[in-house]
């Protein structure tokens, strides 16, 4: 057994010790655009001009490259591309905007998802959610966007391949609300749909992701708990597990909380294929949300009050030592004790060169997939419930 101990990590130690490096030229990106994203934060919150058209059609659907959903027909769905940032080539990256926009008014709300390009179970579920929406019998209205990273889709991978400087990988969930003016591809795009397209249009949203690729999470929601218009959403949906916790600096639906727009991030299973099961259950506690709002009519189906619900307010990391092949003791949602042996790992010669254990009692909510892994990889994310949060940990998103 190993005996270095597994010691929880601030998440931007967590960030560096657990995933590969993006490079020089990204932590400068990083550095600079954290002081201009608060710039952009304080830009209007809504385009001068309305809705603006830049003439373009792609495949039948009108570009704009920014958006008043009050400029668009009542009872209809919209089908529209929204003009983000543009390529060295000169090109655009475009993303894909549905509008469903009910007969009468109300509440407006934003779905998101493929801000990480490897996350196709959470682009899948804000489809069938939109593809149920009929807007003659709807009140208010539902935006969503489901390609908010395309050049990471295009490779289905989870980072953006920035090509500014020589080819770095941005993690553009780390760079929100953007800044239209900034030194990277993906804080610009982050400012363009934050600032034009998505935050205007928005009286509550939701971000829907998945684990990363290489790594498994359980049907869960990060959220903030402690604000009552998130937490009577986060309720409605059918899942076994809450995480109560703010996560990380430049999280889209952080921003929007920072925004005054109540939020929080669905968490579907695993990256790069789609969980059927898992997404029913989110587009199940979705249509609850949108008939909370009153946008849908109806009554709702199953919520939190009819699974049993593990909330905790901590992930503990536990992260290899080793290099090897590593055998989970346990599975997703399974309850562990602190000292609990969770998982061990071999060398080539099929012997034992760690053991590894919980240093909490809670709920397993991840585990890495791949089956080899290097020392500093996170094996496994235990959901605990620690009594005062310092809000220092990781999460396995």
């Amino acid at each position: 057994m190993s005996d270095r101990p597994h010691e929880r990590l601030d998440r931007r130690d967590f960030m560096l010790a657990s995933i590969a490096t993006v490079g020089a030229s990204a932590a400068l990106a990083a550095s600079t655009g954290a002081v201009k994203a608060q710039e952009a934060a304080t830009s209007p919150a809504s385009p001068g001009s309305g809705t603006v058209y830049t003439g373009d059609v792609i495949d039948g659907k009108k570009v704009v490259s920014a958006l008043d959903v009050n400029d668009l027909e009542p009872g209809k769905k919209h089908l529209l591309y929204f003009q983000g940032v543009q390529m060295p080539s000169g090109q655009y990256w475009y993303a894909s905007v549905t509008v469903a926009k009910g007969a009468k008014p109300g509440k407006r709300g934003v779905l998101t998802s493929g801000v990480h390009g490897d996350e196709m179970s959470s682009i899948h579920t804000v489809q069938t959610v939109m593809n149920q929406l009929d807007p003659a019998a709807m009140s208010g209205m539902v935006l969503a966007v489901t390609d908010v990273a395309r050049p990471a889709i295009e490779s289905m991978q989870r980072r953006w391949p920035n090509q500014g400087r020589g080819i770095d990988l941005v993690d553009m969930n780390r760079v929100w609300p953007g800044n239209e003016n900034d030194i990277t591809a993906p804080s610009r795009h982050a400012g363009l749909l934050f600032n034009r397209l998505l935050r205007p249009n928005a009286d509550f949203a939701i971000d829907f992701h998945t684990g990363t690729t290489g790594f498994e999470v359980t049907a869960f929601n990060i959220a903030e708990m402690n604000v009552p218009e998130i937490k009577a959403m986060v309720e409605l949906y059918p899942v076994g597990q809450i995480y109560d916790n703010p996560t990380y600096p430049g999280v889209l639906h952080n921003t929007f909380v920072a925004a005054g727009i109540p939020s929080f991030c669905p968490e579907i299973g695993a990256a790069r294929h789609l969980d059927l099961e898992m997404i029913a259950l989110f587009v199940e506690g979705t249509m609850n949300v949108l008939k909370h709002h009153g946008i849908l009519a109806g009554p709702m189906g199953r919520t939190g009050k009819d699974v049993t619900v593990f909330v905790g307010n901590s992930s503990f990391p536990i992260l290899a030592t080793e290099g090897g092949i590593v055998e989970h003791l346990v599975k997703l949602n399974e309850k562990v004790e602190a000292g609990q042996k969770i998982a061990i790992q071999r060398n080539s010669f099929g012997e034992v060169v760690a053991e590894y254990t919980s240093g909490v009692s809670g709920e397993v909510t991840g585990q890495r997939s791949d089956v080899m892994s290097e020392p500093g990889n996170p094996l496994a994310f235990i959901l605990f419930q620690r009594p005062a949060p310092d809000g220092t940990e990781a999460y396995p998103e």
